[in-house]
């Protein structure tokens, strides 16, 4: 009896460590977006043109993200690669390409409160509402992010269908 209820112990510890979701924006996140990128059609293929062309014939572009609520925690990268046809998440974790050329890559960043609203695809939390009203804080070319405004949104919504731990900071 009493091993049976060790084992039932022990079975239900390994099953809450295994199923715990990863920090919202921690490495573990961004490669949970990666992978999610590459599901999502309208990202791979919506953004396999002039988008993914402007990358300094890198083969990638780079996206950061990190939360403001969070000061000293790291931020987190999305390489974003090139493939005939397809804008593909080659990449999701802690941050591997320091510099970035404004001229391509990107840098985002929102309040908790802000990435959610983004996240929910809430009214005026879309790309052009949550960049007009400074939820979402942005760097980067402003122009080439403005002309593709549909795979965007699909990106912001994305960051909140990957399940995530908001109530604390990465670490």
């Amino acid at each position: 009896m009493i091993k049976k209820t060790m084992g039932i112990i022990t079975l239900f510890f390994v099953s809450c460590v295994v199923y715990a979701e990863p920090v919202f924006m921690s490495s573990e996140w961004a490669d949970a977006v990666c992978k999610a990128w590459n599901e999502n059609k309208t990202l791979v293929n919506e953004l396999a043109g002039d988008w993914m062309k402007n990358n300094g014939k890198r083969g990638y572009k780079v996206i950061h993200l990190y939360r403001s609520d969070c000061a000293d925690s790291p931020r987190v990268e999305l390489t974003i690669t090139e493939k005939p046809g397809e804008a593909s998440c080659g990449y999701g974790g802690s941050i591997k390409h320091q510099d970035l050329n404004s001229d391509m890559d990107y840098v985002m960043y929102a309040t908790d409160e802000d990435w959610q609203c983004m996240g929910d695809g809430v009214w005026g939390c879309g790309p052009m509402g949550a960049m007009a009203t400074g939820k979402l804080n942005f760097e980067g070319p402003q122009f080439e992010a403005m002309s593709v405004m549909g795979p965007f949104e699909e990106f912001l919504l994305l960051t909140g269908k990957v399940n995530a731990d908001r109530d604390s900071c990465p670490k």
